[in-house]
């Protein structure tokens, strides 16, 4: 891979693994103060919030990275995209905030809630790091979101001190987001220049942003919809367990995806220029990156869970050992998604099979969903999203198979999952013998990671000579330097 996009993914990773930090210092705090009711209300509301920014930004992240990677080498071009994509963003975000507090703004149980939850749609109005994904520029994207991230968290253990600072909590949430996309526009004036704009040139992006849209609607159906279901259908407490179980599945999936963000600007320009073999090189080199990560990582959380849940959440989340042992596999099964959709269907122009897949999984989980929370609740939630999970990477392999050196890819995932085997064995050894402490689960993590590594080195995998290597080379440098 190009110097370029090993950066960038540097950069990204860098940014999940404080995302996954920080969590660790600011969940089991909030846990214990807002309690599994506490966080219930603000996931159900936000959830109820997230429909009308997706809504009001009808895919704009998807499709401006995607256009701004197309033209980014023509700079007149360039400006001309991004101000008309903006004035169509503000205008539709606009209409879907008004929408919004017409219809829960004057909510009679979460009313107020629902009014400082808007902050969230006010932020992604003015949302423009989609042009600094289509440009690569991912160093300015990392740094604001660090430097929100830290602003966030000490915030919230300045001002979050009981449940009745429910209220704070979900304004602090708000205004992050709000403060760190305002900080974005500080770039503006050196980035692109000043265009006179005509109408026709903001009406020409609706057909193609609404055929981008329906993917992203499918998708946030059963990213946002379960915990509404289960709101509705449950409590606010099974909110409260679903979500804090998908909150440390999704932060470790970042880890994962990471390179899905960072290679689909360049898969969209790589396209642009019609280099058909590339990208195939670049998919398959992705897939078994991502094969590597993930594969591992779901063994691995599931290894951990029984010690880790107890000391990280409290006593009142004992049930989300088991929602996080059932949810792991979508680790591995949204990081082969993220290639095929992302990094191939999505820049290779090919949105009507994208559509079709994220759709046929958003269907399957609606209906497990009326099925199966009435009666498992939360459990049912998480089976539900599994399963829809696997039909939309089921449906996107198909789509890109005859571009998939299969032997290659399939050998190197036994040995990813004999590794992780291995792995598992001596993590539920560890904590079995060590039992519910800080500390089991981070002798756990080490041990599985040295044990992944070592047995990945006597099989002489790629990856892991490639790292190694990378390593060993930067190392040598240095030592030359002095």
């Amino acid at each position: 891979m190009s110097k370029s996009i090993v950066k960038n993914f540097t950069y990204n990773l860098m940014f999940q693994i404080v995302s996954l930090l920080i969590p660790l210092i600011t969940v089991p705090y909030i846990s214990r103060i807002l309690g599994k009711e506490g966080i219930g209300v603000y996931s159900y509301t936000l959830s109820i919030t997230q429909y009308f920014i997706i809504l009001g930004t009808l895919g704009v992240s998807l499709y401006g990275n995607r256009q701004i990677a197309y033209v980014r080498d023509d700079k007149e071009k360039m400006s001309k995209t991004f101000w008309s994509i903006t004035v169509f963003q503000l205008i539709t975000t606009s209409i879907a905030l008004i929408f919004y507090i017409i219809f829960f703004g004057f909510n009679k149980k979460y009313g107020s809630t629902y009014l400082i939850q808007s902050i969230n749609i006010i932020g992604a109005m003015i949302d423009i790091s989609w042009l600094y994904m289509g440009l690569e520029d991912f160093k300015k994207i990392v740094t604001r979101n660090l430097i929100v991230k830290i602003l966030g968290v000490i915030c919230i253990f300045s001002f979050v001190k009981s449940y009745d600072d429910l209220y704070k909590y979900i304004a602090i949430n708000g205004f992050m987001i709000l403060f760190g996309n305002l900080v974005m526009w500080m770039y503006i004036p050196k980035t692109v220049l000043k265009v006179k704009l005509k109408i026709t040139d903001i009406k020409e992006h609706l057909v193609p942003i609404i055929k981008i849209f329906i993917p992203q609607i499918a998708i946030q159906i059963y990213v946002v919809l379960d915990k509404s279901m289960l709101g509705t259908l449950a409590n606010t407490g099974e909110v409260g367990l679903y979500d804090q179980s998908q909150k440390i599945v999704k932060l470790i999936l970042g880890l994962v995806t990471s390179l899905g963000v960072v290679m689909l600007p360049r898969m969209s320009n790589t396209f642009a220029n019609g280099d058909n073999e590339k990208m195939n090189n670049y998919i398959n080199k992705s897939l078994n990156g991502v094969a590597y990560v993930s594969i591992p990582m779901a063994v691995g959380l599931a290894a951990i869970s029984k010690e880790f849940v107890p000391w990280f959440f409290g006593p009142d989340f004992g049930q989300v050992t088991f929602l996080i042992i059932i949810s792991t596999p979508i680790l591995f099964l949204i990081a082969m998604s993220n290639v095929f959709g992302m990094q191939y269907l999505l820049p290779a122009n090919k949105t009507k099979e994208f559509t079709m897949s994220v759709t046929v999984g958003a269907i399957i989980n609606v209906i497990l969903n009326f099925m199966l929370i009435p009666k498992y609740r939360a459990i049912g939630a998480c089976i539900a999203t599994v399963m829809a999970e696997f039909s939309v990477t089921m449906i996107q392999y198909t789509f890109v198979r005859d571009l998939i050196r299969k032997r290659y890819f399939l050998v190197n995932m036994l040995k990813y999952l004999v590794a992780s085997v291995a792995m598992f064995i001596v993590v539920r050894v560890i904590g079995n013998y060590m039992g519910v402490r800080i500390i089991t689960t981070v002798i756990q993590a080490i041990s599985g990671s040295v044990i992944y590594v070592i047995i990945l080195i006597l099989m002489k995998d790629e990856i892991n000579l490639f790292i190694f290597r990378t390593i060993n080379e930067k190392l040598i440098k240095k030592i030359v330097r002095r």
